[in-house]
């Protein structure tokens, strides 16, 4: 049998399916592994190169199987799609990542360390209840709207208001429906608390990372950006320039050019949705007080606003904190603003 260069590897939860190939491409064997016996079977099996999707528990087998000394490159599941012939099932999926994985112009995932995936835990948590409690606050304001009382929108509004008509006994609410607007006001402060929690978790593990604090130094960016933007980027070594990281962030505009004649849509939305929100924000905070500013961005900033409109001065706001930030990581420097 031929010596086995390239190894795809179909994730799952609890069964995994390997591809053995030589460095013809032709399949030398396959694996059906159960969790407990994976890193007996990669430690049998001499260095290669092992292909894995971008997908749950990916960056930890990555990490594990680096730690054997197999070279690990994880793709994103869209570039495998291309790769896949005939039926769908977990060997054909292995195959199409070991014939992807190969590919000189193929586009790879960073391996994420355990730092980063910390950082990305909170962030999700975080993610979740913000989510949890806009949707109690809605839930609250359409239900007291069916009482012909209706509330403002915002957060703290509801919570100020909320304990003002538990204490008024004129305003007609029932004495069930009292007892569940309370049950929902005591919802809506333990998400608070919870959110309050997260957001001193990023804060202090953004002072305790270099990394974060250089970060800090950018317009809009703040412990909760930072945190967010260096546990999806890194060091930057994944990134060959500040485009690519805005690209894969989905804030540049989408291609859609044929014939020769070029035409730009709008921005693509691809990447992680939360940090693209997150640096929207931070770009629309700049971009209020950017008129009452002389630096080189505010100014850059506010000429296209004049030009273009508040939004989408936003967006290419965005797109420029992104590419800041990859410089700042990547050159291990801070932001000198002029």
């Amino acid at each position: 049998m031929n010596k086995i260069t390239t190894i795809g590897l179909d994730l799952a939860k609890n069964v995994f399916h390997a591809i053995c190939c030589d460095s013809r491409g032709k399949v030398q064997s396959k694996k059906m592994l159960r969790r407990g016996q994976m890193l007996n079977y990669f430690a049998k099996i001499p260095s290669a190169l092992v292909g894995m999707e971008a997908c749950a528990s990916a960056h930890y087998w990555a990490r594990e199987l680096n730690k054997l000394g197999h070279e690990v490159k994880l793709i994103p599941p869209q570039y495998v799609k291309a790769f896949l012939r005939g039926n769908k099932n977990d060997y054909n999926d292995a195959q199409a990542i070991a014939e992807a994985v190969t590919r000189p112009e193929m586009r790879f995932v960073q391996i994420k360390t355990v730092e980063q995936q910390d950082i990305q835990a909170i962030h999700r948590m975080r993610e979740r209840c913000q989510k949890m409690r806009t949707g109690l606050s809605n839930q609250l304001r359409g239900l007291l709207a069916e009482y012909g009382i209706v509330m403002p929108q915002g957060i703290p509004t509801l919570r100020k208001r909320l304990p003002v008509l538990l204490e008024d006994g004129e305003n007609g609410l029932s004495q069930d429906f009292r007892c569940l607007l309370a049950q929902g006001y005591q919802q809506l402060l333990v998400a608070d608390k919870d959110m309050a929690f997260y957001d001193r978790e990023l804060k202090r593990q953004s002072q305790q990372s270099e990394a974060c604090q250089r970060l800090q130094t950018i317009p809009g960016f703040g412990p909760i950006v930072s945190s967010a933007f260096h546990g999806a980027v890194g060091a930057g070594e994944a990134f060959k320039r500040g485009r690519d990281v805005s690209a894969s962030l989905g804030l540049v505009p989408r291609q859609h050019s044929s014939g020769g004649k070029e035409r730009l849509l709008g921005i693509s939305k691809r990447g992680d949705r939360y940090l693209r929100s997150l640096l929207v924000h931070g770009a629309r905070a700049i971009l209020y007080r950017a008129s009452a500013k002389d630096d080189r961005l505010s100014c850059w900033a506010e000429k296209i606003r004049q030009k273009r409109g508040f939004n989408k001065a936003v967006v290419a706001l965005a797109n420029k904190l992104a590419r800041i930030g990859w410089a700042v990581l990547a050159n291990r420097t801070v932001y000198q603003m002029s």
